[in-house]
């Protein structure tokens, strides 16, 4: 034990050296979001979105600069209005996805009060759900009206974050606006990794604070990340479980995880939104 020691303290080091120009960066980037932000307030609601759009997108870029990423993209969103699905690990997700292509996001209303979190989610054009209203006759006609305007809508269908261990079983209520408004799905995969093993330190999960989490990703040696975008599933003339299971079994195949897809079939009840 003692042997382990020496490196267990020049790893602490290492960590606190990464934090001490990480973090300060990290803080000037997101003062200057809600600087732009708040200017992007004052023109008219008409000539807002297609500069929020690109101010959103480069934001994310210069943001991920900033964290210990080494991020790989794997094939290419479609340039077409889609319902994108994928598995869900962590808050990052948001930043890597929005980073790469226009695209607004599904998320229970909690998120909005979640601290930079939350501002991040809003920033993004997530669409918040509340408590109850995952499961109404409501829901494909918001996620419809979105996608009627030409925005690409992720959803991260488990419901929930893993630790990147598996993929939980996709929730097939949330297809429903793909197939009223004939559009098609585009499956995604993310995976974090560390010297080829899974990592433990990008996973929000459980009752992880984000303030903690993003302490220690500061402080983190680099993370290997690969988004996968995957070829595109038909929704015409298809149900919501069928393309649940389609949808989850591509993620799983691309991850090299088991696929328990079989799930879905009774998966039409919405547990939560994340």
């Amino acid at each position: 034990m003692p042997a382990l020691r020496p490196a267990f303290q020049g790893s602490q080091l290492m960590g606190a050296g990464h934090r001490l120009w990480r973090a300060p960066l990290v803080v000037l980037w997101v003062l200057l979001g809600m600087l732009l932000t708040a200017l992007l307030q004052l023109l008219p609601d008409r000539w807002r979105e297609p500069p929020r759009q690109g101010i959103t997108r480069l934001w994310m870029r210069g943001l991920l600069s900033l964290l210990p990423l080494r991020i790989r993209y794997h094939g290419q969103p479609t340039p077409d209005t889609a319902l994108w699905v994928g598995n869900h690990v962590s808050w990052l997700d948001i930043i890597l996805l929005g980073a790469r292509a226009p695209v607004r996001f599904v998320a229970k209303a909690e998120v909005r009060q979640w601290p930079l979190l939350g501002w991040l989610a809003e920033r993004a054009g997530t669409v918040f759900i509340h408590r109850g209203q995952a499961s109404g006759a409501s829901l494909n006609q918001r996620l419809g009206k979105v996608m009627q305007q030409g925005h690409n809508l992720m959803v991260f269908a488990e419901g929930t974050t893993t630790a990147g261990d598996r993929v939980r079983t996709f929730h097939g209520r949330l297809f429903g606006c793909a197939i009223e408004q004939r559009l098609p799905i585009q499956p995604v995969a993310l995976a974090y990794r560390r010297c080829e093993q899974r990592d433990s330190i990008a996973p929000f999960i459980d009752d992880d604070e984000f303030s903690l989490h993003l302490w220690r990703l500061l402080g983190a040696s680099p993370i290997d990340v690969d988004v996968s975008f995957l070829p595109l599933i038909d929704s015409h003339a298809r149900g919501r479980n069928e393309l649940a299971r389609r949808a989850h079994r591509a993620v799983t195949q691309a991850l090299g995880l088991a696929d328990d897809s079989s799930d879905c079939q009774s998966a039409d009840s919405l547990r939560a939104v994340a």
